[in-house]
């Protein structure tokens, strides 16, 4: 109850500048940090990634920095993948203080989208490690801090979306790619549902009480879980593929062959019919999806705002 009563307390705060604090050709330069769900290299959504797309909407330099299967620190949650604190920050400071990375800091958006691999499987759910979702809303509201001490003035962080509606972890999950060992997948869907619920709500308390201590700041907090709670509720607002809408399966799903080492992969949708789907595979969203997140974002920064940002200062 007492956990119930601060997440309603916190609802109730107001939100400053709930219209945006830039203008029109303000920012130039976006650097982005995160896992697979912005990773630019190896994209996960049959396409091109949203941040590219929103260089191209908003006219804007790109400097991406993050890696897909990363967490936010391998020192939290082990992984062998590149995390934030230990690889994409460093490699950040180091390529500005070498000159690859040119940016002016008044004209510079930095976000971070990240914690789908903190809490998933092969972590949080599944490993039974100390490490807690306080320690992970730790080191995303320390991004922010990192950030600021460095010169950042304007800092987005991405909340987490519906994981429990993505296909690995709904009711209705199969053994696949991502994760085939035994499960009970009830369980699986709402301790995800959770997990989520909690490490957003936490994340968002913990950045709140950092802001006043960052003074000439603009922090601000993307609600992509409330967006696509809308996208799944209302999909013709947002999908405009040729086939019928589809907001539970996925575009690409692999099916393992328990007792093998076989994934046997299926494509439901090709062509157009592929913006039909929130979901690209059975953890990642669709091109389409994260082209609405590109739009939102490009609003923003491009001072037209959006009803999907909450501004802390």
């Amino acid at each position: 109850m007492k956990f119930t009563a601060l997440t309603a307390l916190h609802s109730l705060l107001p939100l400053a500048r709930a219209n945006g604090p830039f203008t029109h050709g303000q920012i130039k330069t976006l650097v982005t940090f995160g896992d697979s769900t912005t990773d630019t290299q190896r994209v996960f959504n049959g396409g091109v990634q949203w941040p590219d797309y929103v260089s191209g909407y908003a006219n804007v330099t790109l400097y991406p920095f993050a890696q897909s299967g990363s967490t936010c620190s391998n020192a939290i949650t082990p992984r062998p993948f590149p995390a934030l604190v230990e690889s994409q920050l460093p490699t950040f400071f180091e390529e500005k203080k070498n000159g690859t990375v040119k940016l002016e800091e008044k004209s510079t958006v930095y976000t971070l989208w990240m914690g789908t691999n903190d809490i998933g499987v092969n972590s949080i759910l599944t490993q039974g490690n100390e490490a807690t979702i306080v320690d992970v809303a730790s080191c995303l509201t320390g991004w922010v801090k990192t950030m600021y001490d460095s010169g950042a003035r304007n800092l987005i962080l991405q909340n987490l979306f519906p994981l429990e509606k993505t296909p690995i972890y709904s009711i209705d999950s199969w053994p696949a790619f991502y994760w085939h060992l035994p499960r009970n997948a009830t369980e699986f869907h709402y301790d995800m549902k959770n997990y989520v619920d909690t490490l957003n709500t936490m994340t968002k308390l913990m950045v709140q009480d950092l802001v006043p201590s960052l003074p000439g700041a603009h922090v601000g907090i993307f609600d992509t879980h409330s967006m696509f709670n809308d996208v799944i509720a209302n999909p013709s607002k947002y999908l405009n593929g040729t086939a019928p809408l589809n907001t539970t399966g996925c575009i690409k799903a692999c099916v393992y062959e328990v007792g093998t080492e076989i994934n046997t992969c299926t494509f439901y949708a090709n062509g157009t019919d592929r913006d039909s789907f929130v979901w690209w595979d059975e953890l990642h969203a669709s091109e389409q999806a994260d082209r609405n997140i590109a739009k939102q974002i490009s609003n923003i920064i491009t001072g037209v705002g959006s009803p999907w940002i909450n501004w802390l200062s």
